[in-house]
């Protein structure tokens, strides 16, 4: 397994399928017994029916989504990825900003994702420079 291919593929795909609000093509990146954890102090979402169940739920609260993502950081069978996301959620304008900290098995599929963010009212771009 190629790490770097394999966090590259994630950051991709999350960043072309967060926007078009495409819950399988974000789904297929992770194994079948994935934990998915969306916030530190969140109980983590199991398997894949977790991930669509909580990509599903956020993506019905989002419209007119806008995505950047980071050059992923990878060592060994782990990556970290920065991602950016301006929109607007439940008819209101805000921004996300976070990182992605990944496992992957044997095939590049996601076993494991910790993930830590905040949230700022308006939209806005990275600063420059940001995601390097």
């Amino acid at each position: 397994m190629d790490a770097t291919a394999a966090a590259q593929r994630w950051a991709d795909t999350w960043k072309r399928a967060w926007e078009a609000q495409d819950v399988e093509a974000i789904v297929a990146l992770y194994d079948p017994e994935v934990v998915f954890s969306t916030q530190p102090f969140r109980v983590p979402y199991l398997r894949q029916s977790g991930v669509r169940e909580y990509v599903s739920q956020a993506f019905a609260e989002e419209e007119d989504v806008r995505v950047w993502v980071g050059t992923p950081v990878v060592g060994a069978d782990r990556a970290s990825i920065e991602w950016w996301a301006a929109l607007r959620e439940n008819g209101v304008e805000i921004t996300l900003a976070g990182n992605s900290m990944l496992r992957f098995d044997d095939t590049g599929l996601v076993v494991k994702q910790r993930d830590a963010w905040n949230q700022a009212d308006g939209r806005r771009e990275p600063p420059v420079g940001w995601g390097r």
